[in-house]
C-alpha cells in the first residue's frame, strides 16, 4: 500500500527520543533541578495566581463592587 516510501533517520533526533524514553533512569537531583522545580513548579504558578486575584480585584474595585473571595 505505501511501499516505496523509505524513511532518513536523523541521528539527533534518534538521539534525542532515546533521551526522552530513558529519562526516569538517568534524571538525577542536584541543586539545579531542584531550583528549575521549585521555579516553575511552586513559584510561577503561585505569581500568576496572584497576579490573576489582583486584577480581579482591581476589576471589583473600578465597578464598584466589594472583593470576590478566592481560594
Amino acid at each position: 500500500m505505501g511501499g516505496g516510501m523509505e524513511v532518513n533517520k536523523n541521528r539527533w533526533i534518534e538521539e534525542w527520543n532515546a533521551g526522552r524514553e530513558n529519562l526516569e533512569l538517568n534524571f538525577r537531583f542536584t541543586r539545579r533541578s531542584l531550583a528549575v522545580i521549585g521555579l516553575f513548579g511552586l513559584a510561577v504558578p503561585i505569581l500568576v495566581y496572584k497576579g490573576i486575584v489582583r486584577m480581579q480585584h482591581m476589576q471589583d474595585e473600578d465597578a464598584g463592587r466589594p472583593y470576590r473571595k478566592f481560594l
